[in-house]
Parts: C-alpha cells; structure tokens; sequence
C-alpha cells in the first residue's frame, strides 16, 4: 500500500487554517500537493504570493504548492485530504464533480452532520461511495498555528484497514509531527468532534471566571459523557483516554487558539451567538455538533448532561446560570455511573 501511495500526487480540500497547514507540511515532506478552495482569491493568493493570509496568517508556503478551484486536477489525484466542514461536505463534493472512484479519503474535519447524524466516515461511504476500508480518520490534538510553526505535533490515524494506516502515517510524519495509527475509527471521530461541546462550555467557564476547579469538573465529566455516548454508538472505550480522546479534549478546552472555547468564552461574557457567528469567517463546528450530540443522545437514549445543558443555552436561549444550577443539582450517583 505504502508503495502505491509513492510519487502519487495528494489533494488538500479545504484551504481553512488546517488545511492549509496540511497541505504546507504534505509538501515540504516532499509531495506533490495540490490544495483547493472555492474562494478566487485565496487561490491566487496562495498561487501567486505563496501565503493564505485570511486563514493561517504567517505561513510560508512552499512554491509547488498549487491552488486550485475547480476539479480537472484534483480529479487525477489518489489521496484526498479532506477538510471541509463537515455541514458541507456532501453538498461541495456533489457540487463539483469530484471523481471519487477508488480514491484514498483521509478526514481531518470534526463533527457530526445534523440533518442526517451521520458521522463523516457515513457520509463519505453512504453519501459519496467510498469504501470504508479506503477511508482514514487523522485527528488529535494539533492547532494549525502550531503545526505550521512546526512545534512538535501527535496524532492518530484511525482506519478498518490497518496497511492503509501505516501508508498514512508514512505520508504525513516527520521529525515534529508524529503519526500513531488504530482501527477504532468510529472511537476517534466521535472524540474529535465531541470535545468541542465540552470546549464551548469550557470557554463557557473562562468568561464567567468559574476558574479551575470547573474547568477540571467540565473536562472529566465531559469525557464521561462522551465515553458513553461513543460506546453506546459502537466505539472502543479506551480510545477515548488517546490522542482522539483526552488529548483534543484538553488542548481545545484550555487553549486561546482554540475557536470552540472562544465562542464559549464570549457567550460567558454575554455575546450572543448570532453575534459572535457574523463577525468571523471561521466555523466553530462544536456549535452545530452540540444539536446533534443532543438528538443523537435522544435516539440512543444516552445521558449526556452538558451537552444537553449547553443545547439548551446555544439553541434555546437558556440562562447560563441556571444551566449551571441544573448541572449542579442532578441525583447524587456514584463518580462511574
């Protein structure tokens, strides 16, 4: 596998902050790599000044690195590194055109897509085609600033086919971003796109000025939370003590890199979400994922209490404060139930 993946040129989609931070770190590993973006002027700025400012302020881009917005290229591709929000994903995938016949997809967007609950790894197998034996989870916890100042980075590539993870890890490591590989896919998407529930209400805590002890009682019983929820959706429990686990779940609770904790941060300082949503151009995907978090915790009949509170407080305009009364006023029951 890792011989045919060899000399193979590998598209980046999505020229975000992690995309790009892919596709800069893909190509100085030697790769031929194209990126591609919907937007005009991110591809001749990447293209014709060899930076993406709007996205990854900072970053130097290697002078092969092609941008592009349309599909001919991408198309003569084998591997596709995936980093559209996961909201998207299908509509811009359908909308382009992009031959996906036997191609190699690793996912590096985190989130659940709310209309359907579908994971990303369903909606790439049962929306687009793709064999999930050709189908690679790449998560952990890796800020793109950080990636692109080449400080040293872990992740994990989780794939049902274990060759094919290797061949990955192959692809993407070097001497500051290291690569672990398992299996458990359905384990690392959900912690990657669970913790940012618990990071929204993290940075809930930071506005407020709740200080440590709450981050700390946030963070353990969000883990707890989303263990259950991922087990009861056919994860391996001890993925989630990993790098797709509590590894992302703390980098992106206590980081001021972090967009999920930010949103929370200002919604603690009284910004409504509306507000905060219109003067970005970046997506904090725990926002959507908070709703289908909470469907899904319905469906499978789950409890999931902070994620349930923060649904309430994000889609229902519930008070902070009595969200936090009713997290701290449950039924007494032992710390593993």
């Amino acid at each position: 596998m890792t011989k045919i993946l060899q000399n193979k040129p590998i598209a980046v989609i999505g020229a975000g902050a992690f995309g790009t931070s892919m596709a800069k770190l893909l190509s100085e590993n030697g790769h031929e790599t194209l990126i591609f973006s919907r937007e005009k002027k991110v591809v001749d700025e990447i293209n014709n000044k060899h930076s993406n400012e709007i996205f990854l302020p900072g970053a130097k881009l290697a002078n092969n690195l092609i941008a592009v917005n349309d599909s001919e290229l991408i198309n003569q591709c084998t591997v596709l590194v995936n980093v559209v929000p996961t909201q998207y994903i299908t509509s811009l995938y359908k909308s382009y055109n992009f031959d996906l016949n036997d191609k190699i997809i690793v996912n590096c967007s985190k989130g659940i897509e709310t209309s359907s609950l579908l994971l990303i790894q369903d909606i790439f197998s049962k929306e687009l085609g793709i064999d999930p034996e050709k189908y690679v989870d790449l998560t952990g916890p890796s800020h793109a600033e950080e990636v692109m100042r080449r400080l040293p980075t872990t992740v994990v590539a989780a794939c049902k086919n274990h060759t094919l993870a290797v061949a990955i890890q192959e692809l993407f490591s070097n001497n500051f971003f290291r690569v672990y590989s398992r299996e458990d896919v359905v384990g690392a998407e959900l912690g990657g796109a669970l913790k940012n529930i618990i990071a929204i209400a993290a940075g809930v805590a930071d506005g407020l000025g709740l200080g440590d002890n709450t981050k700390a009682a946030l963070l353990t019983r969000g883990l707890a939370e989303i263990k259950r929820l991922g087990v009861a959706l056919g994860a391996k429990g001890e993925t989630f003590a990993g790098l797709s686990g509590l590894g992302d779940l703390f980098v992106t609770s206590s980081s001021k890199l972090s967009r999920n904790r930010s949103v929370g941060e200002q919604i603690g300082k009284g910004i409504t979400l509306k507000e905060i949503q219109s003067s970005t151009h970046t997506i904090a995907e725990g926002v959507f994922t908070c709703k289908a978090a909470y469907d899904l915790s319905k469906r499978e009949n789950v409890e999931m209490p902070i994620t349930e509170q923060m649904y309430k407080v994000l889609y229902e305009e519930k008070p902070i404060k009595d969200a936090i009364c009713n997290l701290m006023s449950r039924d007494y029951r032992p710390e593993w139930e």
